[in-house]
């Protein structure tokens, strides 16, 4: 039986380039992520950047929220290292880019959606975050690919699913097991985890037949994929 999992690098990858930076997005992409995980926010005058955090203090040393920079002043305080969703575009080249929305409102939203439509990358990102976030995206987007980030064992309403429309569940390594994995496939969707880092768990995941995961080892899940009996990429 051949099976496939995406293989999903977690904020670029991390372990050897500052998360959400263009150099992270380019090793991921080098050590064969099938697609990259960025965190996107937007600045005070609208432009969509990589960011995970807030602010700037924890990776860039400004306690300071990018939300009250315009893009020119992002740029002074970080030395231009935190790229915007455009250059981020292009830095994944072919690979999918899987969207995070932190700090979503219906306005950054709508401004990141229609970035990811002017550079033509619709067919390639998908979007995951909360269900406010992703109710958004599906105003902003009806075709848009969600993947709703799901954090516990009850499971979504019919009501929302039907609003949301999602293609995948994505939800944390430790909630997942096999009798959820079935279930979700049996309602029509894909299986998302994330953030998984060390093989054994890799491993169990992948036995559970998930379809993707996100993990901040990208070298270390694609090689545990490739001496995997049937694997093939997707």
């Amino acid at each position: 039986m051949v099976s496939t999992v995406t293989a999903v690098a977690h904020r670029g990858d991390p372990y050897r380039a500052r998360e959400n930076t263009l150099p992270s997005i380019r090793s991921a992409v080098e050590r064969g992520a099938d697609a990259v995980e960025i965190d996107v926010r937007v600045t005070r005058d609208g432009v969509p950047v990589l960011l995970h955090d807030s602010t700037l203090e924890r990776l860039w040393g400004h306690d300071v929220r990018v939300d009250r920079l315009d893009h020119r002043e992002l740029t002074g305080r970080t030395g231009g290292g935190v790229p915007t969703l455009r250059e981020a575009i292009a830095a994944a080249g072919s690979r999918r880019l899987m969207i995070d929305l932190p700090g979503s409102t219906d306005a950054s939203v709508r401004r990141i959606v229609g970035v990811v439509g002017e550079c033509g990358a619709a067919g390639r990102v998908y979007y995951c975050a909360d269900t406010s976030a992703m109710l958004r995206v599906r105003a902003a987007d009806p075709s848009a690919e969600i993947a709703l980030t799901w954090t516990t064992l009850a499971p979504p309403r019919p009501v929302l699913l039907d609003a949301v429309r999602p293609r995948w569940l994505n939800y944390r390594f430790g909630l997942m097991s096999r009798e959820l994995a079935a279930r979700i496939h049996a309602d029509g969707m894909l299986v998302s985890v994330w953030t998984a880092d060390t093989r054994r768990t890799m491993r169990r995941l992948t036995g559970y037949g998930v379809d993707s995961i996100t993990t901040n080892r990208i070298d270390a899940l694609r090689a545990l994929l490739a001496d995997s009996p049937g694997y093939e990429a997707p």
